[in-house]
């Protein structure tokens, strides 16, 4: 039998002839054995050809091909089925109905602002603009990205929602037709609805029915309604940038709006701006020349909704935005489609502002500040802008808000604004950076509150004996001698935190802050934050005075109680999180702030109010550089609150100073975070607060070692202060006579006894410092 047939007959499961019979050696017969063992293993295992056969190159094409056919019936089925349904733009508007933590109702809104303009109104080039932003092949496309809407789908079923693409055709159908649901089954109605909507419709009524059902944010649907709030004037008389513009807003309305975009937020929409007049570019559809002429246009100022006068307006809007958020992160909804899923959407929402909380600081604001004020006879006072934030730390919950003079009259938030310095109030989070990394000196001894540090104004700091190019100068260019770290947190000692920040590490420094609350994304890691150069609201701060209060456990206000909508309820996230630093770090620096009210800046506002009954209290005051801003953040065991005035010019927006504000402070008139922010705390705190006790783990600061009183000696031009209790305090007016050259060599011998004589500086040069590694022009100084 030749190998042919051998091969042959084993595939048919026959077996070789048995050859003629011959002698056999034992090597012939070792051999005949192996191959007999060949042959029965051979004949004993599976076929290898098995697999082979099932997946033949026939079968694994029919069962593409099967599946594709499934498929084209499936949506041919789908297709079929899916009708367009009736537009329902106008009855997704429901009022959303807002109320107290009591659930006595806050407010309503609901009325919408929305005019039907028709598509020939709207100057061609205007029109453009969002096809340029959306989608650059609407006019030649079948109305859906079929890959951007597999990706989608996708991403739904992945639980990752905000990625995707769509066509404008398909936001016109979500818009008018569906809704913002992130479900398989709602994409798969928006592509069938997508292409039978481009069949049955002209591109221009779809780009009609786009461009006047989308929602442009400060309660604006529609182009009409959309170039009324932002530039005051009718939908056709739309310059090409102004198109641009709100084409650039529909990606996220309230965030890129310019009247109360954060600078990140500005940037986006900058960026986006250029994309889209870039693309008309591009498109042929804008001259290059014309597109280089364009500048970016002058945006008007928002009027607020009606009924949401005085305070609603700004609780309505954080409470709109903290439920935009977690919609995104619950359902991966994009900024925009979050936006358009909850204003003016049926929803019960109930926040957690106490309403005699919320009435007594609107009180205290008033009776210390806002009535004091005259724009009539001083133009300051014109410029003063009051934000204030008040937290349960046990819960998190925001209690009370304070956002401007009106919803109306000041549509941005002055709670929630991050452009204005948080000042001295950054202090307690870099001693707080300091024990919780056991960080030491330059002397290598442990920081804690009794570390002693040289106070000399202007030192310079120095980084392992190596100066670092900065020495900032003490409010009113005042010297202390050695000073412990308790003594340099009452009297807010500039000098000494710029040194501490050094010793710990500013990385270190900026991480703590980020872990307690603060955001620091794109924050240079340099010594002039020491001073609280950067940006904050008394949100923020409130927020990280919080989680000292509760003993290191991550607090996050939050506004919304709960959120209702057609009996459907959004889970909100625990305002209080884990640990972020230890217990024994927070209740050490609670301990020493209470030397600051008991012994330092805050005293005579707070300390000394007749209201305070007792009451234990621990805080921190904050003037920034130029007196543009100024700070109390404060606490009881049960209550936080941080006060913040801001210099603000009502026409530019400008920061401007506060210096001569309401007339009552003799000359300079330095509006200081110990006056009238500190009186409006108290006044506001010592109103709703009974008494209670810190439970502190801790053996530092002054709350369990209280400092000896300080000798209150001054220096020879400080007058002392007339104003009766209830004005703000006097600021004392340094002297402008040089004492001589000082000394640059600061001393490293510590005295036994700290001395809180203060020696006299050269006098100091207004508008701060120009050190190379200041990350703005101004720097956070003062008390």
């Amino acid at each position: 039998m030749g190998r042919a047939e051998e091969r042959r007959a084993r595939q048919r499961g026959g077996h070789r002839a048995a050859p003629r019979r011959r002698r056999s050696t034992p090597a012939a017969a070792t051999t005949a054995a192996a191959g007999a063992g060949r042959t029965a293993t051979a004949a004993g295992r599976p076929a290898g050809g098995l697999i082979r056969r099932m997946f033949t190159w026939k079968r694994v094409l029919g069962t593409f091909f099967g599946t594709c056919l499934l498929a084209i019936a499936a949506f041919i089925g789908l297709y079929l089925y899916v009708d367009i349904p009736p537009g329902n733009a106008a009855a997704q508007r429901q009022s959303n109905v807002y109320k107290y933590s009591d659930g006595t109702i806050l407010a309503r809104s609901g009325e919408v602002n929305r005019e039907i303009v028709d598509l020939a109104k709207v100057p061609r080039k205007v029109q453009l603009t969002f096809v340029a932003a959306e989608n650059k092949s609407f006019y030649h496309d079948v109305g859906v990205d079929f890959r951007g809407t597999a990706r989608g789908l996708i991403n739904t079923v992945a639980g990752r929602g905000k990625q995707g693409g769509s066509t404008i055709t398909q936001q016109y159908v979500k818009n008018y037709y569906l809704n913002q649901d992130q479900t398989v089954t709602r994409k798969l109605k928006e592509l069938v609805i997508a292409l039978k909507v481009d069949r049955e419709k002209s591109k221009d009524d779809i780009l009609a029915g786009y461009i006047n059902t989308s929602y442009y944010g400060r309660n604006a649907y529609g182009i009409q309604a959309a170039a009324q709030a932002y530039f005051h004037v009718d939908a056709e008389d739309l310059k090409v940038e102004q198109g641009a513009y709100l084409a650039a807003l529909l990606q996220a309305p309230s965030q890129y709006d310019w009247a109360v975009a954060t600078p990140t937020g500005k940037r986006l929409v900058t960026q986006r701006w250029n994309y889209v007049l870039d693309n008309m570019v591009e498109e042929g559809w804008l001259s290059k020349s014309r597109r280089e002429a364009m500048h970016f246009p002058q945006i008007k100022e928002p009027r607020g909704a009606p009924g949401l006068g005085g305070q609603k307006g700004y609780l309505v809007e954080l409470a709109n935005q903290q439920l935009e958020q977690q919609l995104m992160e619950q359902q991966g909804l994009t900024r925009s489609q979050a936006e358009n899923a909850v204003v003016e959407k049926g929803w019960t929402i109930t926040l957690n502002i106490d309403r005699k909380k919320q009435a007594t600081l609107e009180k205290a604001v008033k009776t210390q500040l806002t009535a004091r004020l005259d724009p009539r006879k001083r133009k300051v006072d014109g410029a003063v802008q009051a934000g204030a934030v008040s937290v349960d730390p046990a819960t998190g919950r925001i209690v009370a808000l304070y956002g401007g003079r009106d919803y109306y009259a000041h549509y941005f938030d002055n709670a929630t604004r991050r452009d204005y310095q948080p000042a001295s109030t950054f202090k307690p989070v870099i001693l707080a950076a300091a024990l919780e990394e056991d960080a030491t000196t330059q002397d290598g001894k442990p920081i804690t509150a009794d570390t002693l540090y040289d106070g000399t104004s202007r030192r310079p700091v120095l980084d392992h004996g190596a100066e670092v190019g900065f020495a900032p100068p003490n409010e009113d260019d005042v010297s202390y001698d050695d000073i412990t770290v308790q003594q340099a947190m009452n009297k807010s000692v500039n000098s000494v935190f710029a040194q501490m920040g050094v010793d710990v590490g500013m990385d270190k420094v900026m991480s703590t802050a980020g872990k307690l609350g603060m955001d620091t994304k794109g924050m240079q890691a340099v010594p002039a934050q020491t001073l609280g150069s950067m940006g904050a609201s008394p949100l923020e701060m409130a927020g990280i005075y919080a989680t000292f209060a509760n003993h290191g456990h991550k607090v996050t206000p939050t506004i919304v109680k709960s959120a209702e909508q057609k009996g459907r309820s959004t889970t909100m996230p625990s305002p209080v999180g884990g640990p972020v630093i230890s217990r024994t770090t927070a209740d050490t620096v609670t301990s020493v702030l209470t030397g600051v009210v008991d012994d330092g800046t805050a005293r005579r506002s707070v300390a000394d109010n007749p209201l305070r009954d007792g009451q234990q209290v621990a805080g921190k005051t904050g003037t920034s550089d130029e007196d543009k801003s100024a700070w109390f953040t404060g606490y009881t065991p049960d209550l936080v609150t941080s006060v913040g005035l801001f210099g603000e010019d009502p026409k530019t927006k400008a920061h401007v100073s506060l210096t001569g504000a309401t007339g009552l402070i003799p000359p300079p008139g330095r509006i200081n975070g110990g006056g009238y922010p500190a009186q409006i705390w108290a006044a506001y705190t010592f109103g709703v607060t009974d008494r209670a006790a810190f439970h502190l783990q801790t053996r530092q600061g002054a709350a369990v070692a209280p400092t000896e009183t300080p000798t209150r000696t001054p220096t020879p031009s400080r007058t002392p202060s007339r104003t009766p209790s209830s004005a703000p305090p006097t600021s004392p007016s340094p002297s402008r006579t040089p004492s001589g050259t000082p000394s640059r060599t600061p001393s490293r011998t510590p005295s036994q006894t700290p001395s809180q004589t203060p020696t006299t500086a050269p006098p100091t040069t207004p508008g701060g410092t120009d050190e190379p590694l200041d990350p703005k022009p101004g720097l956070g100084l003062g008390r």
